[in-house]
Protein backbone atom coordinates (compact mmCIF):
# COMPACT_ATOMS: atom_id res chain seq x y z
CA UNK A 1 0.00 0.00 0.00
CA UNK A 2 1.30 3.45 -0.91
CA UNK A 3 1.69 5.45 2.27
CA UNK A 4 2.96 8.74 3.60
CA UNK A 5 4.70 9.30 6.92
CA UNK A 6 2.86 12.63 7.24
CA UNK A 7 -0.48 10.99 8.02
CA UNK A 8 -1.77 7.91 9.78
CA UNK A 9 -4.66 6.16 8.01
CA UNK A 10 -7.13 7.19 10.72
CA UNK A 11 -7.09 10.77 9.42
CA UNK A 12 -7.86 9.81 5.83
CA UNK A 13 -11.54 10.32 5.02
CA UNK A 14 -11.18 7.58 2.38
CA UNK A 15 -10.91 5.07 5.22
CA UNK A 16 -14.14 5.92 7.03
CA UNK A 17 -16.54 3.75 5.04
CA UNK A 18 -14.13 0.80 5.15
CA UNK A 19 -13.79 1.13 8.92
CA UNK A 20 -17.55 1.10 9.49
CA UNK A 21 -17.94 -1.81 7.05
CA UNK A 22 -15.85 -3.73 9.59
CA UNK A 23 -17.32 -2.31 12.80
CA UNK A 24 -21.02 -2.24 11.80
CA UNK A 25 -21.43 -3.81 8.34
CA UNK A 26 -25.24 -4.00 8.53
CA UNK A 27 -25.76 -0.42 9.69
CA UNK A 28 -27.58 1.62 7.02
CA UNK A 29 -25.31 4.36 5.72
CA UNK A 30 -27.14 5.90 2.76
CA UNK A 31 -30.80 5.95 1.74
CA UNK A 32 -32.67 7.74 -1.02
CA UNK A 33 -35.55 9.96 0.08
CA UNK A 34 -38.23 7.66 -1.40
CA UNK A 35 -36.52 4.74 0.39
CA UNK A 36 -36.13 2.91 -2.95
CA UNK A 37 -32.41 2.44 -2.22
CA UNK A 38 -30.77 1.62 1.11
CA UNK A 39 -27.08 0.80 1.37
CA UNK A 40 -25.33 -0.53 4.43
CA UNK A 41 -21.76 0.45 5.23
CA UNK A 42 -20.67 -2.95 3.87
CA UNK A 43 -22.56 -2.24 0.63
CA UNK A 44 -20.96 1.20 0.35
CA UNK A 45 -17.44 -0.07 0.93
CA UNK A 46 -17.86 -2.70 -1.78
CA UNK A 47 -19.27 -0.23 -4.30
CA UNK A 48 -16.57 2.36 -3.53
CA UNK A 49 -13.84 -0.17 -4.38
CA UNK A 50 -15.63 -1.16 -7.61
CA UNK A 51 -15.97 2.50 -8.64
CA UNK A 52 -12.33 3.19 -7.79
CA UNK A 53 -11.22 0.29 -9.99
CA UNK A 54 -13.32 1.58 -12.91
CA UNK A 55 -11.93 5.09 -12.51
CA UNK A 56 -8.35 3.84 -12.43
CA UNK A 57 -8.68 1.50 -15.38
CA UNK A 58 -10.97 3.56 -17.61
CA UNK A 59 -9.57 7.05 -17.01
CA UNK A 60 -6.09 6.32 -15.59
CA UNK A 61 -6.36 9.04 -12.93
CA UNK A 62 -3.78 9.11 -10.19
CA UNK A 63 -2.71 11.20 -7.20
CA UNK A 64 -3.37 14.90 -7.62
CA UNK A 65 -5.60 14.57 -10.69
CA UNK A 66 -8.91 16.41 -10.57
CA UNK A 67 -12.30 14.82 -11.25
CA UNK A 68 -15.19 17.21 -11.91
CA UNK A 69 -18.78 16.11 -11.34
CA UNK A 70 -21.84 17.89 -12.76
CA UNK A 71 -24.82 16.24 -11.13
CA UNK A 72 -27.71 16.58 -8.74
CA UNK A 73 -27.30 14.95 -5.34
CA UNK A 74 -27.33 11.19 -5.46
CA UNK A 75 -26.05 8.18 -3.54
CA UNK A 76 -23.60 7.50 -6.38
CA UNK A 77 -22.19 11.01 -5.97
CA UNK A 78 -21.24 10.23 -2.36
CA UNK A 79 -19.72 6.89 -3.37
CA UNK A 80 -17.68 8.63 -6.08
CA UNK A 81 -16.34 11.08 -3.50
CA UNK A 82 -14.78 8.19 -1.59
CA UNK A 83 -13.72 6.30 -4.72
CA UNK A 84 -11.85 9.33 -6.04
CA UNK A 85 -9.97 9.56 -2.74
CA UNK A 86 -8.89 5.93 -3.02
CA UNK A 87 -6.77 7.05 -5.97
CA UNK A 88 -5.45 10.19 -4.29
CA UNK A 89 -7.41 12.35 -6.73
CA UNK A 90 -9.42 15.51 -6.03
CA UNK A 91 -13.19 16.02 -6.43
CA UNK A 92 -14.45 19.22 -8.12
CA UNK A 93 -18.23 19.55 -7.48
CA UNK A 94 -19.69 21.78 -10.21
CA UNK A 95 -22.73 24.00 -9.75
CA UNK A 96 -25.41 22.46 -11.95
CA UNK A 97 -27.38 25.72 -11.97
CA UNK A 98 -24.66 27.53 -13.91
CA UNK A 99 -24.54 27.94 -17.67
CA UNK A 100 -21.76 26.44 -19.75
CA UNK A 101 -20.18 29.89 -20.04
CA UNK A 102 -20.11 30.21 -16.25
CA UNK A 103 -18.69 26.70 -15.83
CA UNK A 104 -15.86 27.41 -18.24
CA UNK A 105 -13.90 29.23 -15.52
CA UNK A 106 -13.74 26.44 -12.88
CA UNK A 107 -13.08 23.95 -15.67
CA UNK A 108 -10.19 26.10 -16.90
CA UNK A 109 -8.89 26.89 -13.40
CA UNK A 110 -9.02 23.34 -12.01
CA UNK A 111 -8.12 21.62 -15.31
CA UNK A 112 -9.80 18.31 -14.42
CA UNK A 113 -8.65 15.16 -16.17
CA UNK A 114 -12.16 13.68 -15.95
CA UNK A 115 -15.68 15.16 -16.14
CA UNK A 116 -18.54 12.95 -15.00
CA UNK A 117 -22.00 14.36 -15.73
CA UNK A 118 -25.60 13.40 -15.14
CA UNK A 119 -27.49 12.84 -18.41
CA UNK A 120 -29.85 15.80 -17.93
CA UNK A 121 -26.84 18.14 -18.15
CA UNK A 122 -25.66 16.72 -21.48
CA UNK A 123 -26.47 19.92 -23.39
CA UNK A 124 -24.54 22.05 -20.90
CA UNK A 125 -21.51 19.78 -21.21
CA UNK A 126 -21.73 19.98 -24.99
CA UNK A 127 -21.44 23.79 -24.83
CA UNK A 128 -18.31 23.85 -22.64
CA UNK A 129 -15.43 25.56 -24.40
CA UNK A 130 -12.86 23.41 -22.57
CA UNK A 131 -13.35 19.70 -22.07
CA UNK A 132 -11.01 17.29 -20.28
CA UNK A 133 -9.52 14.11 -21.70
CA UNK A 134 -12.37 11.98 -20.36
CA UNK A 135 -16.02 13.12 -20.47
CA UNK A 136 -18.27 10.42 -19.07
CA UNK A 137 -22.04 10.17 -18.62
CA UNK A 138 -22.70 8.95 -15.08
CA UNK A 139 -25.43 6.52 -16.14
CA UNK A 140 -23.07 4.89 -18.65
CA UNK A 141 -20.19 4.79 -16.18
CA UNK A 142 -22.31 3.00 -13.56
CA UNK A 143 -23.28 0.15 -15.91
CA UNK A 144 -21.76 -3.12 -14.80
CA UNK A 145 -20.21 -1.47 -11.77
CA UNK A 146 -21.06 -4.30 -9.38
CA UNK A 147 -19.58 -6.88 -11.74
CA UNK A 148 -16.26 -5.09 -12.13
CA UNK A 149 -13.18 -6.01 -10.04
CA UNK A 150 -12.39 -4.19 -6.81
CA UNK A 151 -9.44 -1.88 -6.36
CA UNK A 152 -6.73 -3.78 -4.52
CA UNK A 153 -5.27 -2.60 -1.24
CA UNK A 154 -1.91 -2.15 -2.96
CA UNK A 155 -3.44 0.37 -5.38
CA UNK A 156 -5.18 2.44 -2.69
CA UNK A 157 -3.53 5.74 -1.80
CA UNK A 158 -3.18 6.86 1.82
CA UNK A 159 -2.94 10.65 1.60
CA UNK A 160 -0.99 13.16 3.61
CA UNK A 161 -2.97 15.32 6.00
CA UNK A 162 -2.62 18.43 3.83
CA UNK A 163 -3.40 16.67 0.58
CA UNK A 164 -6.46 18.08 -1.18
CA UNK A 165 -9.53 15.87 -1.52
CA UNK A 166 -11.96 18.52 -2.81
CA UNK A 167 -11.99 21.98 -4.37
CA UNK A 168 -15.14 24.02 -3.73
CA UNK A 169 -15.64 27.13 -5.81
CA UNK A 170 -17.04 30.17 -4.00
CA UNK A 171 -19.90 32.24 -5.39
CA UNK A 172 -17.59 34.82 -6.90
CA UNK A 173 -19.63 37.86 -5.78
CA UNK A 174 -16.51 40.06 -5.95
CA UNK A 175 -15.08 38.64 -9.17
CA UNK A 176 -14.24 35.23 -10.58
CA UNK A 177 -15.01 32.31 -8.26
CA UNK A 178 -12.10 31.13 -6.13
CA UNK A 179 -11.48 27.44 -5.48
CA UNK A 180 -11.13 26.70 -1.78
CA UNK A 181 -8.80 23.72 -1.36
CA UNK A 182 -10.39 21.31 1.12
CA UNK A 183 -7.93 18.86 2.68
CA UNK A 184 -8.34 15.54 4.46
CA UNK A 185 -7.21 17.19 7.69
CA UNK A 186 -9.83 19.91 7.33
CA UNK A 187 -12.71 17.47 6.86
CA UNK A 188 -11.43 15.26 9.68
CA UNK A 189 -11.22 18.09 12.23
CA UNK A 190 -14.52 19.60 11.13
CA UNK A 191 -16.06 16.21 11.81
CA UNK A 192 -14.43 15.99 15.24
CA UNK A 193 -15.60 19.50 16.13
CA UNK A 194 -19.13 18.73 14.92
CA UNK A 195 -19.41 15.40 16.68
CA UNK A 196 -18.26 16.83 19.99
CA UNK A 197 -20.50 19.89 19.87
CA UNK A 198 -23.64 18.20 18.52
CA UNK A 199 -23.23 14.96 20.50
CA UNK A 200 -23.44 12.78 17.38
CA UNK A 201 -23.97 9.04 17.82
CA UNK A 202 -24.15 6.04 15.52
CA UNK A 203 -27.94 6.04 16.03
CA UNK A 204 -28.40 9.53 14.57
CA UNK A 205 -30.37 10.07 11.36
CA UNK A 206 -30.38 13.18 9.19
CA UNK A 207 -31.52 14.48 5.81
CA UNK A 208 -29.14 15.96 3.24
CA UNK A 209 -30.82 18.11 0.62
CA UNK A 210 -28.30 20.97 0.33
CA UNK A 211 -26.58 20.66 -3.09
CA UNK A 212 -23.12 19.10 -3.17
CA UNK A 213 -21.55 22.12 -4.85
CA UNK A 214 -21.98 23.85 -1.45
CA UNK A 215 -19.86 23.03 1.59
CA UNK A 216 -23.13 22.70 3.54
CA UNK A 217 -24.13 19.73 1.39
CA UNK A 218 -20.91 17.89 2.25
CA UNK A 219 -19.59 19.12 5.54
CA UNK A 220 -22.33 20.40 7.85
CA UNK A 221 -23.69 16.91 8.50
CA UNK A 222 -22.88 14.50 5.60
CA UNK A 223 -19.19 13.86 6.27
CA UNK A 224 -19.51 14.09 10.09
CA UNK A 225 -22.33 11.52 9.97
CA UNK A 226 -20.34 9.12 7.78
CA UNK A 227 -17.35 9.51 10.08
CA UNK A 228 -19.59 8.60 13.03
CA UNK A 229 -21.21 5.61 11.29
CA UNK A 230 -24.67 7.21 11.35
CA UNK A 231 -27.46 7.22 8.72
CA UNK A 232 -27.99 9.73 5.90
CA UNK A 233 -31.16 10.14 3.85
CA UNK A 234 -30.34 11.94 0.59
CA UNK A 235 -32.51 14.12 -1.62
CA UNK A 236 -31.79 16.24 -4.70
CA UNK A 237 -34.32 18.94 -3.85
CA UNK A 238 -35.96 20.58 -0.87
CA UNK A 239 -39.65 19.69 -0.42
CA UNK A 240 -40.96 20.98 2.95
CA UNK A 241 -43.85 18.53 3.22
CA UNK A 242 -41.64 15.59 2.29
CA UNK A 243 -38.98 16.63 4.79
CA UNK A 244 -41.56 16.81 7.58
CA UNK A 245 -42.93 13.40 6.63
CA UNK A 246 -39.46 11.82 6.58
CA UNK A 247 -38.69 13.33 9.97
CA UNK A 248 -41.58 11.38 11.44
CA UNK A 249 -41.44 8.20 9.35
CA UNK A 250 -37.65 7.72 9.54
CA UNK A 251 -37.15 9.17 13.03
CA UNK A 252 -34.77 11.92 11.93
CA UNK A 253 -32.79 13.13 14.95
CA UNK A 254 -31.00 16.24 13.63
CA UNK A 255 -32.31 18.62 10.99
CA UNK A 256 -30.23 21.18 9.08
CA UNK A 257 -31.47 24.16 7.09
CA UNK A 258 -31.28 27.89 6.54
CA UNK A 259 -34.04 30.15 7.98
CA UNK A 260 -35.83 30.24 4.62
CA UNK A 261 -36.22 26.46 4.67
CA UNK A 262 -37.34 26.44 8.29
CA UNK A 263 -39.91 29.10 7.42
CA UNK A 264 -41.17 27.10 4.42
CA UNK A 265 -41.62 24.04 6.61
CA UNK A 266 -43.47 26.04 9.27
CA UNK A 267 -45.88 27.23 6.55
CA UNK A 268 -46.35 23.79 5.00
CA UNK A 269 -49.78 22.20 5.17
CA UNK A 270 -48.40 19.23 7.12
CA UNK A 271 -46.58 21.25 9.80
CA UNK A 272 -49.43 21.20 12.33
CA UNK A 273 -49.80 17.41 12.04
CA UNK A 274 -46.09 16.66 12.07
CA UNK A 275 -45.03 15.18 15.43
CA UNK A 276 -41.24 15.64 15.12
CA UNK A 277 -40.74 13.79 18.41
CA UNK A 278 -37.45 12.23 17.29
CA UNK A 279 -35.78 15.55 16.29
CA UNK A 280 -33.32 16.55 19.04
CA UNK A 281 -32.75 19.97 17.48
CA UNK A 282 -32.42 21.83 14.23
CA UNK A 283 -29.11 23.33 13.08
CA UNK A 284 -29.67 26.69 11.39
CA UNK A 285 -27.08 28.76 9.55
CA UNK A 286 -26.70 31.37 6.86
CA UNK A 287 -28.39 34.25 8.69
CA UNK A 288 -30.22 34.93 11.98
CA UNK A 289 -33.59 33.28 12.46
CA UNK A 290 -36.52 35.52 13.52
CA UNK A 291 -37.82 35.07 17.09
CA UNK A 292 -41.32 34.31 15.87
CA UNK A 293 -40.03 31.46 13.72
CA UNK A 294 -37.86 30.10 16.54
CA UNK A 295 -40.92 30.12 18.80
CA UNK A 296 -42.95 28.20 16.21
CA UNK A 297 -40.35 25.42 16.19
CA UNK A 298 -39.94 25.49 19.95
CA UNK A 299 -43.71 25.03 20.22
CA UNK A 300 -43.16 21.76 18.32
CA UNK A 301 -40.46 20.87 20.89
CA UNK A 302 -37.70 21.28 18.32
CA UNK A 303 -34.92 23.47 19.78
CA UNK A 304 -33.05 25.73 17.36
CA UNK A 305 -29.24 25.87 17.31
CA UNK A 306 -27.96 28.86 15.38
CA UNK A 307 -24.54 28.35 13.82
CA UNK A 308 -21.90 29.99 11.68
CA UNK A 309 -19.33 28.79 9.20
CA UNK A 310 -17.80 29.35 5.80
CA UNK A 311 -16.38 27.36 2.91
CA UNK A 312 -12.81 28.30 3.77
CA UNK A 313 -12.96 27.21 7.42
CA UNK A 314 -15.01 24.51 9.10
CA UNK A 315 -17.75 24.95 8.00
CA UNK A 316 -19.02 24.14 11.51
CA UNK A 317 -17.25 26.94 13.38
CA UNK A 318 -19.73 28.33 15.93
CA UNK A 319 -22.81 26.91 17.60
CA UNK A 320 -25.37 28.41 19.97
CA UNK A 321 -26.66 26.05 22.65
CA UNK A 322 -30.37 25.41 22.14
CA UNK A 323 -31.33 26.69 25.60
CA UNK A 324 -30.02 30.13 24.58
CA UNK A 325 -31.98 30.34 21.31
CA UNK A 326 -34.36 33.03 22.61
CA UNK A 327 -32.26 34.68 25.33
CA UNK A 328 -29.37 35.19 22.90
CA UNK A 329 -31.36 35.63 19.70
CA UNK A 330 -29.07 36.63 16.85
CA UNK A 331 -25.98 35.12 18.49
CA UNK A 332 -23.90 32.41 16.85
CA UNK A 333 -22.82 31.22 20.28
CA UNK A 334 -19.32 30.00 21.04
CA UNK A 335 -16.55 28.64 18.78
CA UNK A 336 -16.47 24.88 18.48
CA UNK A 337 -13.65 22.64 19.75
CA UNK A 338 -10.11 23.13 18.37
CA UNK A 339 -10.88 26.57 16.92
CA UNK A 340 -9.09 29.76 17.98
CA UNK A 341 -10.69 33.16 17.43
CA UNK A 342 -9.67 36.82 17.44
CA UNK A 343 -11.70 39.96 16.80
CA UNK A 344 -9.51 42.78 15.47
CA UNK A 345 -9.83 46.34 14.21
CA UNK A 346 -8.43 47.66 10.93
CA UNK A 347 -4.97 47.91 12.51
CA UNK A 348 -4.95 44.29 13.72
CA UNK A 349 -5.49 45.21 17.37
CA UNK A 350 -7.94 43.05 19.35
CA UNK A 351 -11.18 44.85 20.12
CA UNK A 352 -12.84 45.36 23.49
CA UNK A 353 -16.08 43.71 24.66
CA UNK A 354 -19.03 44.57 22.40
CA UNK A 355 -16.74 46.49 20.05
CA UNK A 356 -17.10 45.34 16.41
CA UNK A 357 -14.13 43.99 14.49
CA UNK A 358 -13.17 41.43 11.86
CA UNK A 359 -13.35 37.79 12.89
CA UNK A 360 -10.08 35.83 12.51
CA UNK A 361 -9.93 32.05 12.81
CA UNK A 362 -7.10 29.59 13.37
CA UNK A 363 -7.10 25.82 13.66
CA UNK A 364 -6.80 22.53 11.78
CA UNK A 365 -10.19 22.96 10.04
CA UNK A 366 -8.78 25.74 7.84
CA UNK A 367 -8.53 25.35 4.07
CA UNK A 368 -5.11 24.94 2.50
CA UNK A 369 -5.66 28.03 0.34
CA UNK A 370 -7.22 29.01 -2.96
CA UNK A 371 -6.39 26.85 -5.96
CA UNK A 372 -3.96 28.54 -8.35
CA UNK A 373 -4.37 31.85 -6.50
CA UNK A 374 -1.36 32.67 -4.36
CA UNK A 375 -2.31 36.35 -4.06
CA UNK A 376 -5.84 35.70 -2.73
CA UNK A 377 -4.49 33.03 -0.35
CA UNK A 378 -1.89 35.42 1.06
CA UNK A 379 -4.55 38.08 1.67
CA UNK A 380 -6.91 35.62 3.38
CA UNK A 381 -4.49 33.56 5.52
CA UNK A 382 -1.98 35.76 7.35
CA UNK A 383 0.41 34.27 9.93
CA UNK A 384 -1.83 31.23 10.21
CA UNK A 385 -5.00 33.27 10.84
CA UNK A 386 -7.84 33.13 8.31
CA UNK A 387 -9.45 36.55 7.79
CA UNK A 388 -13.16 35.86 7.37
CA UNK A 389 -14.23 39.32 6.22
CA UNK A 390 -17.09 39.10 8.73
CA UNK A 391 -17.61 41.82 11.34
CA UNK A 392 -18.51 40.40 14.75
CA UNK A 393 -18.68 41.44 18.38
CA UNK A 394 -18.34 39.43 21.57
CA UNK A 395 -20.56 40.29 24.53
CA UNK A 396 -19.84 40.23 28.27
CA UNK A 397 -20.67 36.52 28.50
CA UNK A 398 -18.46 35.56 25.57
CA UNK A 399 -21.27 35.05 23.04
CA UNK A 400 -20.44 36.09 19.47
CA UNK A 401 -22.73 38.07 17.14
CA UNK A 402 -22.24 38.60 13.41
CA UNK A 403 -22.63 42.29 12.69
CA UNK A 404 -22.09 42.04 8.94
CA UNK A 405 -19.81 41.18 6.10
CA UNK A 406 -16.93 43.65 6.03
CA UNK A 407 -17.75 44.49 2.43
CA UNK A 408 -21.46 45.05 3.26
CA UNK A 409 -20.76 47.70 5.89
CA UNK A 410 -21.53 51.22 4.70
CA UNK A 411 -20.67 54.67 6.10
CA UNK A 412 -23.42 57.20 6.78
CA UNK A 413 -22.29 60.63 7.98
CA UNK A 414 -18.86 59.23 9.00
CA UNK A 415 -20.51 56.49 11.09
CA UNK A 416 -20.13 52.77 10.33
CA UNK A 417 -23.46 51.04 9.76
CA UNK A 418 -23.68 47.25 9.89
CA UNK A 419 -26.77 46.04 7.95
CA UNK A 420 -27.05 42.81 9.97
CA UNK A 421 -27.51 44.83 13.16
CA UNK A 422 -30.28 46.89 11.55
CA UNK A 423 -31.90 43.76 10.13
CA UNK A 424 -31.97 42.21 13.59
CA UNK A 425 -33.99 45.17 14.90
CA UNK A 426 -36.36 45.16 11.93
CA UNK A 427 -37.10 41.45 12.45
CA UNK A 428 -38.51 42.33 15.87
CA UNK A 429 -41.41 44.19 14.20
CA UNK A 430 -44.59 42.14 14.23
CA UNK A 431 -45.54 41.28 10.68
CA UNK A 432 -42.00 41.39 9.23
CA UNK A 433 -41.19 38.01 7.76
CA UNK A 434 -37.91 38.71 5.94
CA UNK A 435 -35.65 41.72 5.66
CA UNK A 436 -32.40 42.79 4.00
CA UNK A 437 -30.61 46.13 4.33
CA UNK A 438 -28.05 47.66 1.97
CA UNK A 439 -26.28 51.02 1.71
CA UNK A 440 -27.27 53.34 -1.14
CA UNK A 441 -25.80 56.71 -2.25
CA UNK A 442 -27.02 59.73 -0.31
CA UNK A 443 -26.26 63.36 -1.36
CA UNK A 444 -26.02 64.57 2.23
CA UNK A 445 -24.64 61.65 4.25
CA UNK A 446 -22.63 59.83 1.61
CA UNK A 447 -24.67 56.67 2.11
CA UNK A 448 -27.92 55.78 3.84
CA UNK A 449 -29.77 52.55 4.48
CA UNK A 450 -32.39 50.95 2.27
CA UNK A 451 -34.47 48.16 3.79
CA UNK A 452 -36.21 45.55 1.64
CA UNK A 453 -39.03 43.96 3.63
CA UNK A 454 -41.29 40.97 3.05
CA UNK A 455 -44.37 41.07 5.31
CA UNK A 456 -46.66 38.36 6.59
CA UNK A 457 -49.80 38.00 4.48
CA UNK A 458 -52.04 39.47 7.20
CA UNK A 459 -49.69 42.37 8.04
CA UNK A 460 -50.42 45.99 7.10
CA UNK A 461 -47.12 47.69 7.81
CA UNK A 462 -46.25 51.17 6.58
CA UNK A 463 -42.97 52.99 6.16
CA UNK A 464 -43.89 55.45 8.93
CA UNK A 465 -44.66 52.63 11.36
CA UNK A 466 -41.30 51.00 10.68
CA UNK A 467 -39.38 54.26 11.08
CA UNK A 468 -41.19 54.99 14.36
CA UNK A 469 -40.29 51.52 15.66
CA UNK A 470 -36.64 52.06 14.72
CA UNK A 471 -36.40 55.50 16.35
CA UNK A 472 -37.07 53.95 19.75
CA UNK A 473 -34.39 51.27 19.34
CA UNK A 474 -31.40 52.54 17.37
CA UNK A 475 -29.32 55.61 16.65
CA UNK A 476 -30.62 57.94 13.96
CA UNK A 477 -27.78 57.22 11.52
CA UNK A 478 -28.64 53.50 11.57
CA UNK A 479 -32.32 53.96 10.70
CA UNK A 480 -33.06 53.08 7.05
CA UNK A 481 -33.99 56.16 5.07
CA UNK A 482 -35.63 54.10 2.34
CA UNK A 483 -38.15 51.27 2.80
CA UNK A 484 -39.24 48.99 -0.03
CA UNK A 485 -41.81 46.22 0.33
CA UNK A 486 -41.33 43.09 -1.80
CA UNK A 487 -43.28 39.88 -2.26
CA UNK A 488 -40.05 37.91 -1.88
CA UNK A 489 -36.30 38.47 -1.55
CA UNK A 490 -33.89 37.08 -4.16
CA UNK A 491 -32.07 34.03 -2.82
CA UNK A 492 -29.27 31.67 -3.80
CA UNK A 493 -29.61 27.91 -4.22
CA UNK A 494 -28.74 27.48 -0.54
CA UNK A 495 -31.45 29.94 0.56
CA UNK A 496 -29.18 32.88 1.35
CA UNK A 497 -30.38 36.38 0.47
CA UNK A 498 -28.58 37.80 -2.57
CA UNK A 499 -27.81 41.42 -1.73
CA UNK A 500 -26.10 41.97 -5.06
CA UNK A 501 -29.49 41.37 -6.71
CA UNK A 502 -31.06 43.95 -4.40
CA UNK A 503 -28.39 46.48 -5.34
CA UNK A 504 -29.33 45.96 -8.99
CA UNK A 505 -32.89 46.99 -8.12
CA UNK A 506 -31.87 50.39 -6.75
Amino acid sequence: MKSSPALTPEFATSQWVDKWATYAPNQIALQWDDLSVSLTYADCAKKVHHLAWKLKNETHISSGDRVAILSLNSIEYVLLFFAIQKLGAILIPLNFRLTAAELDWPMQDASPKVLIYEKEFEQTVGKLSQKPAHVICLDVFLRGMDDSPSLSAEDCVIPAADDACMILYTSGTTGRPKGAVITHKMIFWNSINTGLRLNLTQQDVTLTFAPFFHTGGWNVLTTPFLHRGARLILSNKFDPDKVLQLCDDQKVTILFGVPTMMDMMSRAASFEQAELTSVRYAIVGGEPMPVKLIEQWHAKNVPIRQGYGLTEFGPNVFSLNEEDAIRKIGSIGFPNFYIETKVVDDHGKETATNEPGELLLRGPACMKGYWNNVEATAKTIVDGWLHTGDIVRKDEEGYFYVMDRKKDMFISGAENVYPAEVEHTLRLIKGVREVAVIGVPDPKWGESGMAFIVCDEDASLTKDAIITFCKERMAKYKIPKHIRFLDELPKSDSGKILKRKLREMV
